[in-house]
């Protein structure tokens, strides 16, 4: 091999460096929107709620990311996304610093709720534009690489805010967020080249995206699977406090050791995704998160609950990263918008599951969620192979 034909290659490799601050990006969001979840405890002793209501933060919070991510798609559609990724990180640190100063309750849902705006469009106009960042060909492992950012949240970012929480209090958590997004605000600012726009989507491209099959039997999956995983995920606090009387200290290192795994998950998918298939990776996701919902009443210790867990945090972040390559994969001239309907099922995935582990922790079902949650995954994997039959279904 000549030198120019091994730089060449080489250029097509490496991925360009503007994807590290939409990387660090995914990883304040990420962390921002799972700091309630690890802070549950000290926000329910703080403010005098119940467990269940203080659940409607996540629940609250994933209904507008729910609703905003394709309508934001839609707004945004023209903005250039240096603009728009850095005003949407300075906006997400700026609500952050208005739910430490609440008061009470009432006053912090709907500061909450303004916050996750950015969430609704960070990830998935990150995940548009990365095709105009990089070539064709690395398209796929670039999206995923870039959402390693939420892996890398699960990692640092919650085991930091749920520590930092359990001992300072919420309000230093949420602070932390905060200004972890501004920094993040201002190097995607200094590091994103001007005019990135995405061909905006017409009305017919809406249309289109709605009317196939596979993409919306795709979406269908993302909500499941979200709503199995967050029916649990979301009040791991209170029930590993009831559960084996964890401490703040220990349910931080439970949540590092969820999130090494969920990265190492993460970057197996992302070397092996292109050789495997985008299909058949989501399914090995998904069915490793079922795995640990079936084995869960086995967490009975510390290192128990650790081990059983191991799947799930393998298979979560991995499959959503999946889920987003096939997507393109499936009508890259449609993945703006196919992408945010994604993320907008991802997050009413998170409201459904977040809200019905409220309604059993109310009813006393903390002993159900799991079962809720393995009903939820299994439904998902049902779903997730008609979708690949109907896309490799020939044409009549």
């Amino acid at each position: 091999m000549s030198a120019t034909t091994a730089a060449d290659a080489a250029r097509r490799t490496a991925l360009p460096a503007v994807l590290w601050p939409l990387l660090f990006g995914n990883f304040v969001i990420g962390t921002g929107v799972m700091v309630v979840a690890g802070t549950l405890n000290e926000i329910t002793d703080s403010l005098g709620v119940s467990v269940a209501t203080a659940g409607q933060l996540i629940s609250a919070g994933a209904v507008l990311m729910c609703v905003g991510a394709p309508l934001f798609a839609a707004l945004v559609s023209g903005w250039d996304r240096r603009r728009l990724l850095a005003l949407t990180l300075a906006w997400y640190g700026g609500l952050n610093f208005a739910c430490v100063a609440a008061p009470n309750f009432a006053a912090l849902l709907p500061l909450r709720v303004l916050a996750m705006v950015s969430p609704a469009i960070f990830t998935p106009q990150a995940a548009a534009c990365v095709g105009l960042l990089v070539l064709p060909e690395q398209r796929g492992r670039a999206i995923t690489f870039i959402f390693l950012g939420w892996s890398v949240a699960s990692v640092i970012g919650l085991p930091i805010g749920t520590y930092v929480g359990g001992t300072l209090g919420w309000r230093s958590a949420f602070a932390l967020v905060g200004l972890l997004s501004l920094a993040s605000a201002l190097w995607v600012w200094r590091a994103m080249p001007d005019g990135v726009r995405p061909q905006a989507l017409s009305a017919a491209a809406w249309g289109e995206t709605f009317r196939s099959r596979p993409l919306m039997l795709c979406v269908v999956v993302t909500l499941l699977y979200a709503a199995g995983q967050f029916v649990l995920f979301a009040y791991f606090a209170p029930y590993y406090r009831r559960k084996i009387g964890i401490t703040p200290g220990e349910l931080g290192l439970l949540l590092m050791w969820f999130g090494a795994f969920g990265f190492l998950g993460n970057m197996l998918m992302s070397r092996h995704i292109d050789r495997i298939g985008a299909s058949r990776a989501v399914m090995a996701g998904v069915a490793a998160m079922a795995l640990s919902m079936l084995i869960w009443p086995l967490g009975t210790s510390l290192t128990l609950a650790a081990l059983v867990a191991v799947p799930w945090a393998l298979g979560c972040f991995a499959a959503n990263s999946a889920q987003q390559a096939r997507l393109v994969g499936i009508a890259p001239a449609l993945s703006a918008g196919s992408i945010a309907l994604n993320t907008s099922a991802m997050y009413a995935g998170q409201a459904i599951g977040a809200a019905g582990g409220g309604w059993l922790i109310a009813r006393d079902g903390m002993d159900l969620l799991h079962w809720a949650g393995f009903a939820g995954l299994l439904m998902a994997m049902a779903l997730s192979a008609l979708a690949t039959r109907l896309r490799h279904r020939p044409a009549a």
